[in-house]
C-alpha cells in the first residue's frame, strides 16, 4: 500500500521516527487488534490505537454507558449515557481518524465465542473487569497463538504484562487460578481513581504497536506494577512455569471453559 498525501501529513511525527517511518506506519494501518472492554482501560487504548492509525480495531464489551462510568471511562461523553458502550466507543474512535475500520462485537466473551473472536486479529489487549474474562482471554491467546496485552486496575494500584505465546511466560504462569470468591472487593465497593486507567492503558496501547512494529521490547516475562499514591513503578520478572496448567511441560488446560466462580472486579489480577 502507498500512504496517499493526507496520511502523509496525519502520521508525519511517526513517520519522522526512523523506528517508524513510512514502512512502520503501512504496518500500523495493516494491523489488526482486538481490545476486549470498552470501559476504564479500553477507553485510552481505542483512542490511542486509533489516533496512531491501527488499520482495523475491534472493540467488544456487551454494557450500555452509564454514569458512574464517566469519572474514568474517557472515550464516553454524558450523552452517550444509555448507549451501548461498543458504538459509543467506535463514533469516538472514528471521529478521532475515518482511516480506521471499527469492528463491535456487542456481546460478552466466552469460551463459546472468544476463539472465533480473536483469529482474524494481530494482537489482542485485556480491558477487562472481572477474573473470569482475564483467565478466559490468556488461555484462549495462549492455544490460538496470538499475543496480547493484560492490563488490571484497582483503587490506587494496577498492573500490566504481555504474553507472547511460545515464547514467554503467560498469566497462569504467575496467577494459576482464579482468587477465593469475595477475595478481593468489587470496584463498586473498593473505588478506582478516575486517572488510573489512562496510565495503564497507555502502556498496553503502546505495547501493541510495538508488536505491530516490530520495535522495542515487550514487557514479556516482566510484570510492571503501579502506585498512583506513591508514583512508583516496579518491574517483577518471572518466568515460565513447569507447571503451568496451560503451557507447562503437561498441561491441563487443553479447551476453552468459563470459570462460572470468578468475581466482579475492577480490571486487577490477584
Amino acid at each position: 500500500m502507498k500512504l496517499t498525501e493526507d496520511q502523509i501529513n496525519r502520521y508525519s511525527r511517526h513517520i519522522l521516527l526512523k523506528e517508524v517511518g513510512g514502512k512502520g506506519q503501512k504496518k500500523l494501518l495493516e494491523g489488526k487488534v482486538l481490545i476486549i472492554g470498552a470501559g476504564g482501560l479500553g477507553s485510552p487504548i481505542a483512542l490511542y490505537l486509533a489516533a496512531a492509525g491501527v488499520g482495523t480495531i475491534g472493540i467488544a464489551d456487551a454494557d450500555d454507558v452509564d454514569v458512574t462510568n464517566l469519572q474514568r471511562q474517557v472515550i464516553h461523553f454524558t450523552p452517550d449515557v444509555g448507549k451501548p458502550k461498543v458504538i459509543s466507543a467506535k463514533e469516538k474512535m472514528q471521529a478521532i481518524n475515518p482511516d480506521v475500520e471499527v469492528r463491535t462485537y456487542q456481546e460478552w466473551v466466552s469460551a463459546a465465542n472468544i476463539a472465533d473472536m480473536i483469529a482474524d486479529y494481530d494482537f489482542v489487549i485485556d480491558g477487562t473487569d472481572n477474573f473470569a474474562a482475564k483467565f478466559l482471554i490468556n488461555d484462549a491467546c495462549v492455544l490460538g497463538g496470538k499475543p496480547y496485552s493484560h492490563g488490571g486496575i484497582l483503587q490506587f494500584d494496577g498492573q500490566t504484562m504481555t504474553v507472547a505465546p511460545g515464547q514467554s511466560p503467560c498469566y497462569r504462569c504467575i496467577f494459576p487460578e482464579p482468587p477465593p470468591k469475595d477475595a478481593i472487593p468489587s470496584c463498586s465497593q473498593a473505588g478506582v481513581i478516575g486517572v488510573l486507567p489512562g496510565v495503564l492503558g497507555t502502556i498496553q496501547a503502546t505495547e501493541a504497536i510495538k508488536y505491530l512494529l516490530g520495535q522495542g521490547d515487550l514487557l514479556t516475562g516482566r510484570l510492571l506494577t503501579y502506585s498512583a499514591l506513591r508514583m512508583r513503578f516496579r518491574e517483577i520478572p518471572f518466568r515460565k512455569n513447569p507447571k503451568c496448567p496451560i503451557c507447562g511441560e503437561h498441561p491441563t488446560i487443553t479447551t476453552l471453559k468459563d470459570e462460572l466462580d470468578a468475581m466482579t472486579v475492577c480490571d486487577l489480577g490477584h
